[in-house]
């Protein structure tokens, strides 16, 4: 069952920061994000190691989409909290994720050809989504080249994602009963 609630609550927060980015309303949004997460992590059997992925993955999410934004192949329209980096609701998305490696995603550990596969493909769905849905653009770079460069991070993001982390399987599996 909690497989089945982390699962609810990435999407509610994916919508939540994706329609609060289109709105220029994202307070809210990322505000109900960070104490979903912070409840993730207080739950967790050991949240140190929860935190240290969530912050790898983090700084992982950060850099990439600011580098495909400077590359000019998406434009998230919010700068905040700097134009220099990716805006403060797609780091909310990235924790998200984070959140859903040892959950809802838990079924991916050691499978990395199948989590880059995954990666390569509902990566650049998920952005175009968001794009649809009025919360960004695909920039002067353009969609196909956007679309492609998506996914190569996507396809690396969710096989080093698991290298990162190092909770065994036994653990993940008690968690989740």
């Amino acid at each position: 069952m909690a497989k089945f609630w982390n699962f609810f609550f990435f999407q509610v927060g994916w919508f939540a920061c994706v329609l609060g980015a289109t709105h220029q309303q994202v307070f809210w949004a990322v505000s109900g994000t960070l104490a979903y997460i912070a409840f993730q992590i207080w739950r967790s059997p050991d949240p140190r190691q929860e935190i240290s992925l969530l912050a790898k993955v983090l700084i992982y999410g950060i850099v990439t989409d600011t580098l495909i934004m400077h590359l000019g192949f998406v434009d998230f329209g919010e700068s905040w909290p700097s134009p220099y980096l990716s805006p403060l609701w797609m780091w909310a998305l990235w924790l998200l994720v984070g959140s859903t490696l040892n959950q809802s995603l838990s079924w991916l550990r050691g499978r990395p050809i199948l989590g880059a596969f995954l990666g390569v493909i509902c990566g650049p769905i998920s952005y175009e989504a968001g794009i649809r849905m009025g919360a960004g653009a695909w920039g002067s770079g353009g969609q196909f080249m956007g679309f492609i460069l998506v996914g190569l991070v996507w396809a690396i993001a969710l096989p080093l994602f698991y290298y990162w982390d190092r909770t065994p399987i036994e653990r993940v599996l008690l968690k989740n009963t």
